[in-house]
Formats: C-alpha cells, structure tokens, sequence
C-alpha cells in the first residue's frame, strides 16, 4: 500500500500544480465598465448589418465616440465651457473615420482617419476636423493641424438627452451628422 500511496501522492501534487499555475496563466482581470461607454454610428446607418445581408451600399463614413451621462449637471457652459476647444464627449478625443470622400465647410475631406473637436457657444458650435489622430480629451490639441472649422448653429429641444448622442441623417445633398446632449442639438452637414 505504501509503495502505491507516494505515487499517487506525486502525481496528485504535480497535477495540483498544474492547474494552478495554468490558472494563474490565464486568469485575466478585465477592467470595469466605462462610465462614459464608447459607441460608433455608421453613414449609411447600421452599416454592419446592412452588410451581413448583402444590401449595405457604400460604406462613407463612422464616428467613434465616449458617451457621457448629465447625471443632473449643466453640461454646455458649466462642465463644458464655452468659448474652448474640447472633445465631444470623454475619454478619447472622437474619431471621424472617412471612406470616402466627403466635404464639410467647403473643404474635401479624403479617406482616412481624423479627430474632431468643438469650441461650444451658446448660439453656436464650431466644429474642427483636425488630422492628428489618437488623442486623449483635447489635451494633445494642436491648431495647426486642423484641416477644416465649419460654425453649425444651436437648437434647443424640449427633452433633456441624458447621453451624449450622435446619428446620422441623411440629407438631399449628404448628411448631417446630428448631436444632442443635454437640451442642445447641433447638425453638422457633409456632402458626398
């Protein structure tokens, strides 16, 4: 019985340290939800899906964003100043991912990557397409990297939008890439 009982007892170890260090291995530790949970709109909306079933169309253009909440504060001259550059949103500064061309304010904008940035006035927004990409906040902003600035005028609606939100809609000429957060609501016009 002895003879068996050291074996049995080796094995049981070995095995025991096995799996512990296998588990230590692959344990991973995830990191919580995002308050401001990142989100992506697609022109022609729902991109993805339309493309799954074979009746997508030519994909022009995604925006990549931060959805903060109002959790009851002023957002547009109190936690978002006026009259400063900023990121829509948080975290990341957003990204405008271009497929193909569009014109905004004028100005062609080619397939590629961008960020954008608003200065947020009560009456109006100036919306910045800028070329640096992969940013945090507006922080690494550089002004001479802008590519276009197009004033959009504010609207005011009724119902607060408790997440920042961005669509889409399409319009005779393009689309406007339509935001609202809070009571304001802005629509930033492309053409295509």
């Amino acid at each position: 019985m002895k003879k068996h009982f050291l074996p049995l007892l080796l094995i049981a170890c070995c095995t025991w340290l096995v799996q512990t260090s296998y588990a230590q291995q692959t344990e991973v530790k995830f990191p919580p939800l995002d308050v401001s949970p990142m989100d992506m709109i697609y022109y022609p909306p729902n991109y993805p899906s339309a493309k799954l079933s074979g009746q997508a169309g030519e994909l022009i253009m995604r925006v990549i964003y931060s959805r903060p909440q109002k959790k009851g504060r002023t957002i547009f001259g109190g936690l978002e100043p006026f009259g400063k550059v900023d990121r829509l949103g948080a975290n990341e500064a957003d990204e405008l991912d271009v497929f193909s061309p569009v014109s905004i304010g004028g100005k062609t904008l080619q397939p590629g990557r961008y960020t954008f940035y608003a200065i947020f006035n009560p009456d109006h927004w100036t919306f910045i397409v800028n070329a640096e990409t992969d940013t945090w906040g507006a922080f690494g902003y550089d002004p001479k990297k802008d590519i276009v600035r197009i004033d959009v005028p504010v609207q005011q609606v009724s119902q607060p939008i408790e997440a920042l939100s961005m669509v889409f809609q399409k319009t005779s000429k393009g689309a406007d890439l339509v935001i609202g957060w809070d009571t304001t609501l802005v629509r930033v016009p492309f053409e295509f």
